[in-house]
């Protein structure tokens, strides 16, 4: 059974229709490229899987059951999370503060509550680890590589054990040695059944990592292809216009 599958979704601002009857699955343990050229409706798509905005029309379904998403928080729940190309990470925090960032543990000190900062920290360093990442829970987020911040962003997903991974640009300026390791983060969420969504304008990075790609162009979707069965030359194409359809 496909953990996502969205039905004929469109979506229109006023006037401006940026999606345009996009249907496709995901499956579990998959890493999906979405590619396309800038208001190709990439980002219009992704933020109504992230509980953003809901679909003008047509209908998303998780494993069977109808989704409705009013809002992200919506979306956490039913086990999707995003990583904004931005991060949203606080500089002057720890990564496993960052981690936690707005879902922080506390504990009982007699009638008061304070912050659990042990077990945020022990927990913090098993996801980095399960993550095979050398962050370390005290790093301060304002040191760190762009890889590392990364991987905070990554962690900070794994609290809820989602099904569904959202990667905006991960791989967005930062250095070659540091792409190597966002892309093996990638690889790793999906060996443990993760489906990763890979929004990316690197091709190189999509055909490394993905297994499926699929493209966007003026708000419908162009392409669906195996990785294996397509090449950079027609997903390049695709994206341009100069192939229509694939």
């Amino acid at each position: 059974m496909a953990i996502l599958e969205l039905a004929n979704i469109s979506r229109n601002f006023g006037a401006i229709q940026a999606l345009n009857d996009v249907s496709f699955t995901l499956e579990a343990g998959q890493v999906v490229g979405l590619m396309g050229d800038n208001g190709a409706g990439k980002s219009t798509l992704v933020k109504m899987i992230a509980g953003n905005f809901r679909p003008s029309h047509g209908t998303m379904r998780m494993e069977g059951q109808d989704l409705v998403l009013h809002r992200p928080i919506d979306a956490r729940k039913h086990g999707i999370e995003i990583v904004h190309q931005d991060l949203a990470l606080c500089n002057n925090l720890t990564a496993a503060a960052n981690v936690y960032l707005g879902r922080e543990l506390r504990k009982s000190l007699g009638p008061v509550k304070i912050l659990d900062y042990a077990t945020m920290y022990k927990r913090a360093g098993q996801i980095f680890a399960e993550l095979k990442s050398e962050t370390r829970p005290r790093d301060l987020v304002q040191q760190m590589s762009g890889g590392q911040r990364q991987a905070v962003a990554i962690a900070r997903t794994r609290l809820t054990n989602p099904k569904i991974v959202l990667m905006d640009e991960p791989t967005a300026a930062i250095s070659v040695r540091q792409v190597a390791e966002v892309l093996n983060l990638i690889r790793r969420l999906r060996d443990q059944g993760i489906v990763v969504v890979l929004i990316s304008h690197r091709m190189p990075d999509v055909f490394d990592v993905a297994d499926r790609v699929i493209v966007l162009r003026r708000g419908n979707k162009v392409a669906d292809k195996k990785i294996v069965d397509t090449s950079p030359e027609e997903i390049t194409g695709l994206i341009t216009g100069a192939i229509a359809t694939a």
